[in-house]
């Protein structure tokens, strides 16, 4: 094959098979980490609390519609009627349930702190501060193998501070909750936040309401974005005069226990992103991994010693690959262009689950398919270049570099390496685990870590260009409170106390700038404030989604991706997925439906015979057709007797997909209405 190198905005600019899946052995499982405290003594007196999730992810949508997002790690989110759309047009929120857990002066867990025994006030601030932030080039961290690229002020024609504060900035203030069930259906304005974007549009940024046991929700907005002026789209990154209803803040909260004891909480924070379209898909490397492995630098946290846990710390991997030929075509096609088996044979998992030392070759060919950070040679973006995952990195911007390539954290290849070594325990069969359904199925000391965990799983943890959910500053130490602050608890992120939410570092955002701030202005990558975790995503988050269906690369097979476990790319439609169920047509027709996959982003850029399908057209368009794109979800196989051999037990498919023609709505009662 012949390979041309290229940056990421030439990419958006210039927007032999193999084998079927035989039975699918991969459902999900719950996959939680041993505990890192352990239960406190019955009578244990309260010591401090803390908040959990101590990172929480919101995810917007338009349906008054809601369902609370992942609290066990390994499990997917469960809407109640099993849907993630309000019909075809409108998405449903994701909610994060925020919890406050009590722990004994040795740090060992007491247990949930509900609102039935204490009393707790909530407090959150959320803030966008994307308009008046910096543009993206490229991550500001990777040193020579991807020097970070200067970043000008977004409507850097808006010059003065002041003025740049009262047209630009999203600031939804800090609200206070407490007591069980309040605003349970929503709609009290002083639990919610907004305010005035270019001293013309009204624009919310979510609200707050409690469950019946006094557990904090924060409800985000509805991914609104807009330009007040009716500026053109002109950048996938960044676009002058537009703006975006994502958010984040921190969250605080005070326990006031039965005995009139009253504590600070040790804080969290909330992002308010954007959907995940693969909710059943975690990505092959994901935020909490990408966290993990930061504090295990640092020296926050500490592997558990002795062998590793097949099930906790190696299944993940193969299971999230298995999983990406749903989403991927150069994942579907893989066994084409890589030797590394299929991932979702029972017969290849129990041979990976083999710690003898007679499977070690075995193991040792398979991990020599994944690529290795640590390579660093002159050639390594050739070398490294075809090896799973088969993803763009973050060094895109520099033809050569072997950043070009996505990296897996140090964290999780060392965990294969130890793997391959046969230093871990197979306990991919436990029939406990295997029960846990909901998060008081856990023992009371797995479960505050467990909600962290669970939080992040269905995040990217890169490539961050810019990234899906959030970007790179998360695995940089400055951005957590454990690098000031020995006692706190790893993942929480430091909060700042600038006087001000606008941070104006200059005329240009550097990498100097970035990690040392400007005269009396502190460093960004440090302690954040309400609206600093997302400000440095895509204005608007639509035009990113789009700009990455579309890398071309000059080469037959496979193309490279970005973040398919969020936005798929290559997906099996629903109409083929009826085909592949019908027990009338012959085998062959059969597997030829189930083996092809259709662009999830298709009819974006345009329909009809003459449609010019541009680049532009599509991440323009995307900004209104956005609820209209299908979610991936698990669907059962066909159980006819007459079933051909090859044909999964479950299938992941694409469902929910509405019309993409911009001038009718679609209704399942009415047809095509004309709006």
């Amino acid at each position: 094959m012949t390979r041309q190198k290229a940056t990421r905005r030439d990419f958006l600019a210039g927007a032999a098979a193999g084998s079927l899946l035989a039975g699918f052995p991969l459902v999900p499982r719950p996959a939680v980490a041993s505990a890192t405290t352990e239960p406190a003594p019955a009578g244990a007196a309260v010591a401090r609390v803390r908040i959990y999730p101590a990172i929480g992810i919101s995810r917007v949508g338009s349906s008054s519609k809601w369902y609370y997002a992942p609290e066990v790690p390994g499990l997917a989110p469960q809407p109640e009627d099993g849907d993630f759309k309000d019909g075809n047009l409108k998405l449903k929120k994701q909610v994060q349930r925020f919890r406050v857990y009590a722990f004994d002066d040795q740090d060992r867990v007491i247990g949930e702190v509900q609102d039935a025994g204490a009393e707790i006030s909530w407090r959150v601030h959320l803030a966008n501060t994307k308009a008046a932030w910096y543009g993206f080039n490229n991550p500001l961290d990777n040193g020579d193998l991807a020097p970070g690229l200067p970043g000008q002020l977004r409507n850097q024609f808006l010059v003065r501070d002041e003025v740049r504060e009262h047209m630009l900035l999203i600031d939804g203030g800090e609200r206070e909750i407490s007591g069980a069930s309040v605003n349970a259906d929503g709609g009290d304005p002083s639990l919610g936040f907004s305010d005035r974007f270019w001293d013309s549009a009204d624009v919310t940024l979510g609200e707050l309401r409690t469950d019946d046991a006094g557990r904090l929700l924060v409800v985000p907005a509805d991914g609104t974005s807009s330009s007040p002026s009716g500026a053109p789209i002109t950048s996938f990154a960044d676009n002058d005069a537009w703006f975006d209803d994502w958010g984040d803040g921190p969250v605080n909260a005070t326990v006031t226990l039965a005995d009139g004891t009253k504590l600070e909480a040790e804080p969290s924070w909330v992002a308010c992103v954007g959907p995940n379209f693969a909710p059943g898909i975690p990505s092959v490397t994901t935020l909490f991994d990408l966290i993990a492995d930061l504090n295990q630098k640092e020296g926050w946290e500490t592997e558990t010693e002795g062998p590793i846990s097949f099930r906790s710390h190696i299944y993940p991997t193969f299971h999230r690959l298995a999983l990406m030929s749903w989403l991927t075509e150069g994942a579907h096609l893989r066994a084409g262009w890589l030797e590394a088996g299929n991932f979702a044979d029972p017969a290849y998992i129990a041979r990976l689950a083999d710690p003898s030392e007679d499977n070690r070759t075995f193991r040792e060919e398979v991990f020599a398919t994944f690529r290795d950070p640590y390579n660093d040679a002159p050639d390594a973006y050739v070398t490294e270049a075809a090896k799973l995952p088969y993803m763009l990195g973050d060094g895109v911007n520099y033809s050569g570099s072997p950043l070009q390539w996505f990296r897996f954290p140090t964290r999780q290849y060392e965990h294969l390496r130890s793997w391959a070594a046969g230093d871990f325990v197979d306990d991919l069969e436990d029939a406990t685990a295997n029960a846990v359904g909901r998060l008081e199925d856990l023992s009371v000391e797995q479960q505050p870590m467990a909600l962290t965990e669970a939080a992040l799983e269905p995040c990217s943890g890169g490539a961050f260009h810019p990234g899906v959910e959030l970007t790179y500053y998360l695995r940089l130490a400055e951005l957590y409170a454990r690098h000031g602050d020995s006692t706190s608890e790893p993942f929480r992120i430091a909060h700042g106390t600038r006087s001000r939410l606008l941070q104006n570092v200059g005329r240009l955002l550097t990498p100097e700038k970035a990690f040392e701030g400007d005269g009396d202005v502190p460093p960004p990558i440090g302690p954040q404030m309400a609206g600093d975790l997302t400000r440095w995503m895509g204005l608007p988050w639509q035009c990113d989604v789009f700009s990455c269906q579309q890398v071309h690369m000059q080469e037959d097979f496979p193309t490279a991706v970005w973040w398919p476990a969020q936005l798929p790319v290559d997906v099996l439609p629903e109409a083929y997925y009826e085909q592949v169920m019908r027990s009338d047509l012959p085998d062959h027709e059969r597997l030829r439906f189930l083996s092809n996959r259709v662009a999830w982003s298709r009819g974006v850029s345009g329909i009809g015979y003459h449609a010019s399908g541009s680049y532009w057209e599509g991440i323009t368009n995307m900004i209104s057709l956005w609820e209209r794109m299908g979610f991936v979800v698990r669907r059962p196989g066909p159980v006819d007797a007459d079933r051909p051999d090859g044909i999964p037990d479950d299938l992941f498919v694409e469902v929910g997909r509405g019309d993409m023609e911009l001038r009718f709505d679609w209704t399942n009662e009415h047809g095509l209405l004309p709006k």
